[in-house]
């Protein structure tokens, strides 16, 4: 069937997806062939398709539609993460809407309503990947909250926990004072901000002298509990043993000695606030001192914050620095520019606060997680990454694995009384009430007598089991879907998670499956805009995915994504990549347009222009493959996309159809079409990968395919050995064409209008074709001319074209001595490079090399263009 004069995505995307989810193409199930597995990197259940979703999907969905083409049992498994705190500020954000506040209403109630908010509007993004074509197995979707995931989830807690990896400790946390929660070290964003270092007169007691204390924070000092000086400060030898008087408090608080304290910082005198600083915290308990939290959870000063009870943190920083100065406190403030701590999810600033939570060891767990990245079992790509997950497994503190928060699986540790060990961890409360008999001998207690743990579970906790739970690997340790896809094959996510997520699930791969997760972790840039901003909805500098694909096609964007990707490094948007993407599409539809509207002839054969230029091609082809392989080895996407993108469009469309395509008017042979069809079906399957809609769209209209002949499940060529000698010829041959063309461009000639050219060269190889894309009449072998003509060589070969008549031989002269003059002075500048014997001495071969040939080809030219001289 003839195709439409121009390519419409809007009509082919849809229709496409529709049959390769009907026909179930993107599902898998354990079979003979060989797995290639990837889990889809979680997205929030909240959130919507942004730049970074969009690239890092476009790269997982080219590596599945390869490998489903190569012969492997593809299965990308999709889903969401709950994300504890994003959606719980969403859902308290719409229940205040509605004049509902979260304190006033039960778990339960307020679960209903998380539930219904996630049914409503969680799985947007999953929809909206559908639209860019991912080839995700959406039968096996999955969602970390859901009842097997979550059951997965305690079962791993309770397991720690018995293993003595899981403790319950008091120690100084991340709190978010907006979502009401601790949060872990790496979720804690830190921003430069404008503020004041203010200089306190802490009295000795007993004296009217006074010990000068720098602090960003002076609302913080009603927790003070000591000052700390430098055991090596000469300054502060003679305070030795003595007191202080915290200003306004007045509470007696003793000198102490810690080598953590940074003599050149501030005064070289630190005040101790243990409750509110977790460096404080540790110096506290080498030094036993006792803990005063001075702070609620919404930031706000309690009882130990006297007559400043009940105001907000902020405040109370401005309001006490005035107290201080009224009451000669004050040294002085100084502007200062602090590094502050923020939430990633909140923007709240973060409060350092003493709380009881959940904590898991990590230092266990983290040593052979390190061996098997450092040793390559797992390999990282950009290697250099390899480096920064180093350095923070060998720092790695105990994970913080408890939230205050209700949306997420709650912590199933249960409580039948009011001492600190009062308490047992189990699956469910059937469990929970045999294992509290058994501790405290009371075989009356029921489970009304337990109180389950009101924490919930990090959700880090739940998707660092991901690669094992979505195929029920902790639940059912040997069914057939773990053994058979376990360990996946890549992982692809942002460096800004490798933390999070790569080291967690690495760990926990290697506690529950004894083995890796992944083979390979591929490692995404950061898609940032012209001024290399990170794009975000807070600056407003981010496109939205859904109106470039509708605007450009899915296909068009993904090319455009991958086109700048290179594997590590950020990505500059720049929606011209759309556009290129969108161009190249409508090229490659062009193309099959031009093949497809020649007249077919079976009685013509093929001339010796299109046997040369199939040979080359077929070469050409199984190079490129090869090349293609190399990168997709390497995990160099972009790279592998610019081999198609100039197989396509460099060699298929501007050399082998212009060579073989047949004269106005005139048929081509039907022995070269089902050739050039061969090859455009082989071109296809190559591009399916990146430009999947279009691709199925001109391979169905190719032929009539059967259902199990579809483009999606076609099998990729193979590379084979190729003959170099072949392609160097046929670029040769490029070589000389481009010199006529060349000539004709410089001169006016039109390509209509034949030339005569003459060589010095006895023979060429693919004579045919130069004579035909170069419109060549005849070639004169071994073979000078009289006549005044236009030169150019191709490596050591000559070529000349005598000049057409109508040429002006009086501009031509001028011209060429012009060029020799040129030639001569640049000549000039060469020998005296190569005359310096320090620089010969000094520069790298391949320098000294390349200046030796550019003092050849300037030698060769000006003698071709002196010896023109003469015949004009």
């Amino acid at each position: 069937m003839q195709i439409a004069d121009k390519y419409n995505p809007q009509e082919t995307e849809q229709k496409w997806y529709d049959f390769w989810l009907e026909n179930k193409f993107f599902h898998s199930e354990p079979d003979d062939r060989p797995p290639y597995t990837i889990v889809i990197p979680p997205p929030n259940v909240t959130g919507i398709l942004h730049m970074g979703h969009m690239l890092n999907n476009t790269i997982q969905d080219v590596l599945v539609r390869r490998a489903r083409m190569q012969g492997f049992n593809a299965c990308w498994v999709p889903g969401t993460d709950h994300a504890s705190i994003a959606t719980e500020a969403k859902v308290v954000a719409k229940l205040k809407a509605e004049g509902i506040n979260k304190k006033d209403i039960t778990r339960e109630e307020f679960l209903k309503h998380a539930w219904e908010w996630t049914d409503k509007y969680g799985g947007t993004i999953l929809e909206q990947l559908k639209k860019l074509g991912c080839s995700c197995d959406w039968d096996r979707t999955r969602f970390t909250l859901e009842d097997n995931l979550s059951k997965s989830v305690i079962k791993v807690f309770v397991d720690l926990y018995n293993k003595g990896l899981i403790y319950r400790g008091y120690k100084v946390v991340n709190w978010d004072p907006e979502a009401q929660t601790n949060i872990s070290d790496e979720e804690v964003i830190f921003k430069e901000q404008n503020g004041k270092l203010f200089y306190l007169k802490y009295k000795i007691e007993g004296s009217e002298d006074f010990l000068t204390v720098a602090t960003t924070r002076p609302e913080t000092i009603f927790g003070d509990v000591a000052v700390c000086v430098n055991p090596n400060d000469e300054r502060y030898q003679h305070l030795k043993g003595k007191n202080v008087i915290v200003p306004i408090v007045n509470r007696v608080i003793p000198i102490i000695e810690d080598d953590y304290v940074d003599i050149e910082f501030g005064t070289g005198a630190l005040k101790i606030t243990p409750a509110h600083d977790i460096n404080d915290y540790e110096i506290g308990q080498r030094h036993n001192l006792p803990i005063i939290d001075s702070m609620d959870n919404d930031a706000v000063l309690n009882e130990h914050g006297m007559h400043y009870q009940g105001m907000g943190r902020f405040t109370v920083r401005k309001e006490i620095a005035k107290e201080l100065e009224k009451n000669d406190l004050l040294l002085k403030a100084e502007d200062y520019v602090n590094k502050v701590g923020t939430s990633e999810r909140t923007g709240a600033v973060i409060e350092p606060k003493i709380s009881v939570q959940w904590f898991l060891k990590m230092s266990e767990m983290s040593k052979p997680a390190l061996d098997v990245v450092m040793d390559n079992t797992i390999k990282f790509h950009p290697e250099k990454f390899k480096n920064t997950y180093r350095h923070w497994m060998e720092n790695v503190h105990d994970w913080n694995i408890s939230r205050q928060l209700w949306w997420g699986q709650q912590i199933p540790a249960f409580y039948y009384g009011a001492g600190e060990n009062d308490f047992v961890v189990a699956e469910n409360i059937e469990d929970a009430v045999k294992l509290a008999q058994e501790k405290t001998s009371n075989f009356q207690l029921q489970a009304s007598d337990l109180k389950q743990d009101e924490d919930a579970l990090d959700t880090w906790f739940s998707s660092w089991l991901w690669p094992m739970s979505v195929f029920e690997g902790i639940l059912d340790p040997e069914n057939k879907d773990i053994n058979y896809y376990y360990p996946t094959s890549d992982l692809v996510t942002g460096p800004d998670i490798i933390f999070f997520w790569v080291a967690r699930m690495i760990m926990a791969g290697l506690e529950y499956r004894k083995d890796v997760p992944f083979k390979n972790v591929y490692f995404t840039g950061i898609v940032r805009d012209k001024q290399r901003r990170k794009m975000s909805k807070q600056l407003g500098n981010s496109p939205d995915p859904i109106d470039l694909i509708e605007k450009y096609g899915a296909d068009g964007v993904r090319v455009g994504s991958l086109l700048s990707s290179a594997a590590g490094n950020d990505l500059l948007f720049d929606e011209d990549l759309m556009l290129q993407g969108r161009n190249f599409a409508t090229k490659i539809w062009n193309a099959y347009k031009l093949i497809q509207g020649w007249k077919r002839d079976e009685n013509i054969k093929a001339k010796e222009f299109d046997t040369q230029t199939i040979n080359w091609f077929g070469e050409q082809l199984n190079k490129t493959i090869g090349e293609i392989e190399d990168q997709f080895s390497k995990f160099r996407i972009s790279d592998a996309l610019h081999l198609v993108y100039k197989l396509i469009w460099d060699d298929f469309c501007a050399w082998y159809l212009e060579a073989i395509k047949p004269n106005f008017g005139e048929a081509i042979s039907e022995e070269v079409y089902q050739k050039t069809i061969a090859y455009f079906e082989e071109l296809m399957k190559l591009l399916h990968p990146f430009m999947p809609f279009l691709s199925e769209e001109l391979w169905q209209n190719i032929s009539k395919r059967s259902i199990s002949e579809a483009l999606v499940v076609a099998q990729q060529k193979k590379s084979e050995p190729y003959n170099e000698d072949k392609i160097k010829d046929f670029d040769y041959a490029k070589e000389v064409i481009s010199g006529v063309r060349n000539y004709r461009q410089s001169k006016g000639i039109s390509p209509r209008e034949t030339v005569e050219v003459f060589t010095n060269v006895s023979e060429l190889a693919n004579a045919e074709v130069i004579q035909k894309l170069a419109n060549i009449s005849e070639i004169n072998f071994n073979q000078k001319t009289d006549k005044p003509s236009f030169t150019f060589l191709v490596g050591a070969n000559e070529f000349s074209i005598p000049l057409s008549e109508n040429l002006d031989l009086v501009e031509e002269k001028e011209k060429t001595e012009e060029e020799i003059k040129y030639l001569k002075g640049f000549l000039i500048s060469v020998d005296k490079k190569l005359s310096n014997e320090k620089f010969v001495a000094n520069a790298k071969p391949e320098v000294v090399e390349n200046e030796r040939k550019k003092q050849k080809d300037a030698q060769d030219k000006i003698a071709l263009l002196e010896e023109k001289l003469k015949t004009l």
